[in-house]
Formats: C-alpha cells, structure tokens, sequence
C-alpha cells in the first residue's frame, strides 16, 4: 500500500509541473507562482472560487457558481486535477442535508397515546446500527388499532456511519418537521425516512413530492437530453432487475471532455416492475421539473432520480456501467411500460468557447495517461480482492420469486469479512453447539453488538433449503417470543444466518441438566410455556403468513437473559395462504417424539402438528425428564413419556410425574392443570386437539373447565420405519427401537404462494 501512495504522490506532483508549465506558456500562471508547489495552492484557490458546485457535503450552497465542467479545456482539466489529487475514487457525506419533508394533515395522534409510544419505538428501530448496517430497514409496531408502519432507505453507495448518520437525524427531525402526523415523509440529501399508520409496504407511490436544480443550464439541450435519456434507461433497468439494493450509479460522455453522472434508487420493499415504473414516472418529469438545468434531483415516496455534471456517487461502491450509445427500449412483463424517453419543447442553448491548442497540446495527452494508469491500478486492485457478489451468490439459491420475497421482508445482508472479524473466525471457543443445519457461533460486532451465527455446512444440501426457509420466514416476523433474525450472508462458499445472541441459550440446556434445572422454578417455567403459546399463535393465526413450525422442541426455544422463551429454528417450516387449514407433504421431516401420528402415517399438514409437540414439550417442562429418554427395559422410562404420564393420569396418580422441584414452590393443582392442558394437545385425533388460542385461554383463565383428554397416540409403538434424516441424527439423545436408531426422511418441502395477511 505504501509503494501504490508513493507512486500516486509522484504522478500527481508529475502531473502538477506539467500543468504549471502549461500555464506558463499560456500567460495563465500568476507571476508571484515560481514552483509547481506553490502553485498548487492558486490551483486550488481557482477550483473553490470558481468551480465549486453542489457536491453532498456542501448540500447544493454553490448552485449560483459556474459549472464544474466548464467548456474551456484548461479549467475541466484543472478541476479534474483537484478532484483526483485530493480524493480519486470515493464521494463522502458529512452531515446530512435536510431537504423536505411531506406532512399530511388527515389524522393526527395525541401526545402520550399508544401510536405516540409506538412510533417512538419504531423511529428508535429504524435508526439503530442493524437498520443503518444494511442502509435500509422497515419494521412495525403495536397492535392493530395503533400499529405503525416504517421504512428508511439509504444512498446505495454510501458507508454505515453516513446512514447511521442520516437515519438518527431523520427519525429527530421528522416528529419536529411534522409533530402529531399519524403519516409523514422526510428527506435528506443521502436518505430518507417514512412512517404511517396504514401498511404501505410493497405499494409504490410514483407521485413527485420534491424537486431541486441547480442553476446552471445545459447547452446544446437536444444532445444533452439524448444523453441523458441513454444513462437512465439503463440505470433503471439495472437498478430495478439487478441491484439487490435497488440502486445504480453511472455516466455517459456529453462530449469529450464532460460526462453526465446520474443516480437512481428505490425503497427495496418494491417488486421490480414497480421500482422500474416508479424510476419511468421520475425521468418522465425531468423536462418539466428539472427546466433544462445541468443538475437535478427528483424525489418520492418510493423512488428517486438525481443527475450531475459531475461525481457525487461514491464510485468505489458501486457497479459503474457506461450505457448503450442508442436509446434501447425496455421490454417488460406489462404493456404500459415504455422505453425512457423525452419529449422536450425547450429552446437549445448554444456554447461556443473555444480552448486554447497549445494548453490543449501539452497538458490533454499528460492527463490522460496518469488518469488511464489510475484506472488500471484501481481496476487491478478491485480485481484482487474481488469475491462472489452476496446477491449474485443468493440468485443461485432463490428463485426469482423467492427473491422478491426476500428483498419484500428486507432481509439483511452482511458481508462475509465482518462475520469472520465478530467471531474471531469461526473460532472453536465463540461455538455454541451444534445441529444439523451446522454449528452456530457467538460474536460481537464492531458496534457491540452481540450475535448468534448460524453457518451451513458446506456439504449439505438440506441445509441450503433449511437456510431459505428462514430467509423467507424469520424476517417477515415481527414477535416477542420469536428469535429475531438479523440479517444473512451468502459469499463464496459460505452460507451464514445471523441472530440476536440469546445470553442463557436453549431451554434443553436447562431443563435436561440437573444442576441447571433448579434455575427454573415454577414462574419462569410457566412464563416459558405461556410464552410459547403465544409465538405459535402468532405464527397459526396473527402474522402475515401461516405457518407451521413443524419442528417445535426444547432444543429450538432460546431464552433471553429473563429466560422469556424464544422459538427458533425455522428451516422446516410450512407456510400456507390465507384460506389454507390443511396439507399433505410425501416427505416427513421433524425430530421423533414431537411428531403427530397423523404427520408421520399419512403426511397430513395442519397447525395441529404443532400443537402435538407443544403438548409433548409442555410435559417436558412439568416434568423435567426427556419424551425419549430411554433408560432401559428395566425402567418405568423405557416407554416414552407421554404414555408414562397418561397412564399415571388415567390411575389418578399424575402428581408423582411432576419435577420434584417444583413440589414445593406451588399448589400441585397449577401444574396439574397444565399437565392437564398438554394431555389435551397431544390426543390421538388432530381434531379434538385445542388451537393456540384455546390454550392461552385455557392457562390464564381457571374458571374454564377443562374437557377430559382422551388417550394420546403412542407413535413409538407403531413399527413404522422412517428414512433418515440429519435433523433427527442431531438430537443425541433419540430412542431406540428394536435396536435401531429412529430416523425420519429428507427434507425436501415446497413452499405454498406466499399471501399477506
């Protein structure tokens, strides 16, 4: 690196006295500049004083100064100088701009209400360092009646603490700009944050909420907007059909001196029909709103435009493609989207300057062969250090569709490196455990925050569908008794979740440790299945989506550091539509001894399933013993505990199945009573079996009597033969029968239509 910054010292010091000799000859160099050096000082001095323009830290203050990209060869050159000398590849942001903000005055909440807590909870949400990591996050807030919807989206190309930057000053100045508005809009010159009351998710708003031109006209209007055309047509290709974050960043050449730099971007909520017909909408204005300025941003709710005479994108960030010299029309899947054209009715301005030949001679070829070596030795080091793109990588393991999906629910994306640093690569101890999905690691980010990471074992292919099921699920839930996903990484060959880190791990940790298990005493195991109950009636009944865990064990709850419950592990879960109750699936997949009977003989899918393993888990947790904990012929516990319990139940000696521990911390009714409730989940008959709603009403009403529980389907004994399956091999501690280890088949699901909710 050090050798790379001595010969850029030495080319731009080159190139300096070759400029300054140049200005000699032309009579432009002041007489009081006798070195090169000093020199550079005027140069500089000339740059600011007449060609400074609106760059992002300067938020559009020097509109009313000449352009940038003036005609005169000389100047173009010197400014090009400048801008390599002291910065060759990337534009920064310092303080965001504010810009506008729209603050519609159809409803309003009062101060203190429950949509005023929620949107402050949601502002703190959408400006956190998780929100800015990915420089995009929606999420809502509260229930229904006060929910509050939010998104902010930030500059494609720009760093985490410009976004950390600009999402902490628009959730502050939002709530000023627009106090008491149940919907407002705010926009700063990198970002921009929004929030209502009515879900506006995946809808695209293609009106135009604010405009802003720079002062300087653009001569030879025809050609310019010719140009212009070419550059936008194909960054809204690009941006809505190839650009995980919904962004490109590119120029084209106006003429051989001066370039046209163009930026557009969508709210990554969009599907990418709409993103391009937002993007059409945008350019479609430029003649009327942009008046044949050289420079101009267009905004909206869910998209935006900006164009330049000069670099105000962060190249280094972003995939800079020239576009096709001819307007190409865009073909799409609707017939009212069109080719990105303008109709202008402007009068063409004419420039004539003409640059002086000897300047010319001298200073163009010089120039150009430091830029082009600049460019290679970028292009080389670029080259280097190059890996598979995230995206690129997760189109291999999503389906279009799929990846709309992903992109609906903003999963967040994590490069590779900042997992290996926050691990400590991979190391043997941040390994928390392991399953059949790969071992899971603990690590702490840069900002410190702590995390769980999943990694996928290299050589399994069901790990890749476990892992796109998560994907697709976990970030569309929004739960306090879920696991909260943070993100994912698919670079080269590595296959990452990421999650919050849970401080006391899972609750078989606990519960199947003796020494552990005095830790849970009859509040917190009660909060545990209370818990429980109501993350399944959120995924059976009040999410967007319905889905069916399928794979619900103690193993698969996590706990916080209150030991509140947390339900995990969603690579084998199904979704259904809306009107959907019931499904059938040719491959069975789950851990023996949580399975239903109707799931196992005929492959019957309902939210029943889930109910069976959360009544064999709530025996679990009263009891503080293993469904198959096998102890030998010997042993009353060499059946399976279900049947164990029903049998004590049916002789009226349930109380000596209960964890001793718990003996004497509570009335012997409270347990016997949810005893009561998990012999109801695990009937025989799907039908007579509760939903999550009967059962949390069930726990925390007693004045409702209970319906005698009829017998319990005792699976273990039925000899069926299950093919194997990495799920099941990753709990250690699974029965035998006949001296043969259980197994279930491979996953290999589908996933029905994804329908909101």
């Amino acid at each position: 690196m050090s050798s790379w910054s001595t010969k850029l010292a030495d080319m731009t010091e080159a190139t300096i006295e070759v400029l300054w000799l140049a200005k000699l000859i032309t009579g432009r160099a002041s007489s009081k500049s006798s070195q090169p050096s000093s020199w550079l000082g005027e140069l500089t001095t000339e740059f600011v004083d007449g060609q400074a323009h609106d760059h992002e830290f300067v938020a559009d203050q020097a509109r009313n100064q000449p352009s940038l990209w003036m005609p005169s060869s000389s100047s173009y050159l010197l400014s090009l100088l400048v801008i390599f000398h002291f910065n060759p590849a990337v534009v920064t942001a310092s303080s965001p701009v504010f810009l506008d903000c729209n603050c519609p005055t159809e409803a309003n909440y009062t101060a203190g209400s429950a949509f005023h807590t929620n949107l402050n909870l949601l502002l703190s949400s959408l400006s956190s360092t998780t929100a800015a990591a990915a420089g995009f996050y929606n999420d809502t807030i509260g229930r229904p009646a006060e929910q509050v919807y939010g998104l902010a989206s930030c500059r494609g190309d720009l760093s985490f603490s410009d976004c950390r930057g600009c999402f902490n000053a628009s959730a502050t100045q939002i709530t000023r700009s627009c106090p008491n508005g149940m919907s407002s809009t705010i926009w700063y010159d990198i970002c921009m944050l929004r929030y209502s009351n009515t879900n506006f998710f995946s809808t695209a708003d293609n009106s135009i909420k604010f405009t802003q031109t720079n002062s300087n006209n653009a001569s030879d209007l025809r050609n310019f907007n010719d140009k212009l055309g070419n550059l936008m047509n194909s960054l809204a290709t690009k941006a809505a059909r190839s650009s995980s974050k919904m962004f490109a960043a590119g120029n084209v050449s106006l003429t051989s001196l001066t370039k046209i730099f163009g930026l557009v971007q969508c709210t990554r909520d969009l599907y990418p029909d709409d993103c391009y017909n937002c993007i059409v909408q945008a350019v479609g204005s430029i003649p009327i709103s942009c008046m044949g300025r050289q420079g101009c941003k267009v905004l909206g709710q869910s998209c935006g435009i900006r164009y330049e005479m000069y670099p105000f994108f962060n190249s280094s960030a972003t995939e800079v493609a020239s576009p096709p010299p001819l307007l190409i029309p865009i073909s799409s899947p609707t017939s009212n989207e069109g080719s990105i054209k303008f109709h202008l009715s402007f009068l063409c301005l004419g420039n004539s300057n003409n640059s002086r030949g000897t300047t010319l001679f001298i200073v163009i070829p010089v120039t150009a062969a430091a830029l082009l070596f600049l460019c290679a030795m970028f292009i080389c080091c670029r080259r280097a250090k190059t890996t598979i793109p995230r995206w690129k990588s997760l189109s291999h393991t999503f389906k279009n569709k799929d990846q709309r999906e992903v992109r609906g629910a903003e999963s967040l994306l994590f490069d590779l490196e900042s997992i290996r640093i926050a691990t400590d690569n991979f190391s043997d101890a941040n390994k928390l455990g392991e399953g059949g999905f790969g071992p899971v690691y603990k690590g702490r980010l840069e900002n410190g925050e702590q995390i769980a990471v999943k990694r996928l074992s290299r050589s399994s292919d069901q790990g890749l569908v476990e892992l796109k099921n998560e994907v697709l699920l976990v970030a569309k839930l929004q739960h306090r008794n879920l696991v909260r996903l943070l993100g994912c990484c698919i670079e080269s060959e590595e296959k990452l979740l990421v999650y919050e880190h849970l401080s006391n791990s899972s609750l078989d940790k606990f519960l199947f440790d003796p020494l552990k298990r005095v830790q849970l005493d009859w509040a917190r195991r009660f909060k545990i299945i209370e818990g429980i109950a109501r993350g399944l009636l959120y995924l059976h009944e009040d999410s967007r989506l319905k889905i069916i865990h399928r794979d619900l064990k103690a193993s698969n709850i996590l706990l916080d550091a209150n030991m509140s419950p947390k339900i995990s592990d969603f690579g084998l879960a199904k979704l259904f539509s809306v009107d959907e109750t019931q499904g059938n699936t040719s491959r069975i997949a789950g851990t023996y001894g949580y399975m239903a009977p109707e799931y196992v003989l005929h492959g019957a899918l309902s939210i029943k399933l889930d109910v069976f393993s959360y009544g064999v888990l709530t025996l679990e947790i009263l009891t503080g013993q293993k469904n198959n904990n096998c102890r030998g012929s010997s042993s009353e516990y060499s059946i399976d505990l279900v049947t164990h319990i029903w049998r004590k139940w049916t002789q009226g000696n349930a109380q000596q199945t209960i964890d001793q521990k718990l003996v004497d911390q509570c009335p012997t009714q409270e347990i016997l009573r949810c005893m009561h409730i998990g012999l109801l989940c695990v009937q025989e008959d799907p039908i007579q079996r509760p939903t999550m709603a009967n059962v949390i009403l069930m726990l925390n009403s007693h004045s409702i009597s209970l319906p005698t529980p009829l017998a319990p389907a005792f699976v273990n004994h039925s000899g069926i033969s299950l093919e194997s399956d990495g799920v099941s091999a990753r709990d250690k501690n699974l029965c035998e029968s006949n001296g043969n280890p259980t197994k279930v088949s491979i996953n290999d699901i589908s996933i029905s239509v994804l329908e909101p909710r």
